[in-house]
This record gives structure tokens, sequence and C-alpha cells, in this order.
């Protein structure tokens, strides 16, 4: 059995993979493939595992998004691990093209908001202030490179909110290329949304571990900025 997926670490409690453009985290409505049982899929393969496979959900990406995701191997590493997300303990950082010139300084940009979900559109809303249920929602962005009135940023996600990034950047006029429900993207255009690194303590080892991955950078739009400040030190 051939099973497609991109494995960047694993050992007996957790597993990391980059999960596509366009592939659920979890499956969904759709009864497409997703990330979730293709993990259960490709351990229960390669380790020759009978019955129901056991892989935990730790947290999840917007379907049209890509990029790095951990998933647990145990039950105790899934507990531990959303310990983690819920003290804010396990960092995520994002890259995004968004539409606009962002500001070319060294002082990471904030946004503060509360959202608000409509879950029979799949949508939400951003309120300035205080509203009805809407949750508390933070990120910080710093500029990357800019070209063509596009700039790539490096997000830093503090809460994690459904669409955050896509409904708090289209908030204060930074749209991402390619985003059909909250920008100006159209049929066709991948949306430029990619989970770059990600940092979490082993839930067993304790060690401190630190994943980095990049999207195809000779796609669009990625191919026309310039990612040598990512990778200089910093």
């Amino acid at each position: 059995m051939n099973i497609d997926i991109d494995v960047v670490y694993e050992d007996n409690h957790i597993i990391v993979v980059n999960k596509p453009f366009n592939t659920p985290s979890q499956e969904d409505e759709t009864r497409d493939m997703d990330m979730l049982s293709i993990v259960k899929a490709y351990v229960k393969v390669k380790y020759n595992k009978p019955g129901d496979v056991f892989i935990g959900l730790i947290h999840r990406i917007d379907r049209p998004a890509g990029g790095l995701m951990v998933f647990a191997r145990t039950s105790k590493a899934a507990s531990r691990l959303s310990e983690q997300l819920r003290q804010k303990r396990f960092n995520k950082i994002y890259l995004a093209v968004v539409e606009g010139e962002c500001i070319d300084s060294k002082t990471p940009q904030r946004i503060e908001s509360y959202i608000k979900k409509d879950t029979s559109k799949n949508k939400v809303t951003v309120f300035s202030s205080e509203h009805d249920d809407a949750k508390f929602s933070s990120l910080e962005y710093m500029c990357v490179s800019r070209m063509n009135k596009h700039s790539l940023l490096k997000i830093t996600l503090e809460t994690g909110r459904p669409h955050q990034i896509r409904s708090q950047m289209a908030s204060v006029g930074m749209p991402l290329y390619g985003d059909q429900k909250y920008g100006n993207g159209v049929p066709g255009q991948q949306l430029a949304l990619w989970s770059h690194m990600l940092f979490f303590e082993h839930p067993v080892s304790k060690e401190t571990l630190t994943f980095e991955s990049f999207p195809n950078l000779e796609a669009e739009p990625w191919r026309f900025f310039s990612i040598n400040p990512l990778t200089e030190p910093s």
C-alpha cells in the first residue's frame, strides 16, 4: 500500500508531517481524504499494527493552508501536548503572502481583536472590541520582504482561533493572497498560508523540539519573494 505522506520526524510518541495544501486536517463533510486518516493508515501499514490505530489530533490547519502538523501516537502524548497548547507553551509560526506592502521593521506588529465563528457559514467575523461570545485573539507579524504590492510575512500565532490569521490580516487591510473567503482570491489561486515552524516540549523526554518547513518556493506567489531574512542567523 503506497501512502502519500511527507514525514518530517517520528518516534514512538509523536509524528510530525507536512500537510499538503487543500487537505483537511480531519474528516469533514466532503469525506475527502484527511490528514488524521492518512497518518493512521501510514502507522498501521509501516508498523503492521492490527485493529484500529490510535493517533491523537493535537491542532488543526485550515484546509486550504499547508505545512507542519504534529500528531500523537499515544494517549499520554496527546494529553501532554494538548496541555502545552492550553498553557501556551506550544508555539506556531506561519508564513503568509498578503496583499499590500508591510512596514519593513524589526519590530513585530501586533493584532488584537475578537473573533466569532458562524458555524453554518464556516466563516468568522472580527470585532475590534469585546462582542457577545466573540473570543479574544492575538498574533504578531513581521515583514520578511515586499514585491509588487504584496508582502511576505512571518506570523507568530498566539491564540488558535478558527481562520484567525486569514480573518485578522484581512481586518487590517492585508488579506492573504488567494483567499476567496476573506480576501480577493479567485478560483485557481492557492491560499498562501504555510505552517512554517513548530516549537514544543517532547511529551516524554521533555526535550525542546523545533521543526521548520517551507512551501514550494518555486510556486506562485512564493517565488516572487526573498526568503534570505528567514535563513539568516537571528
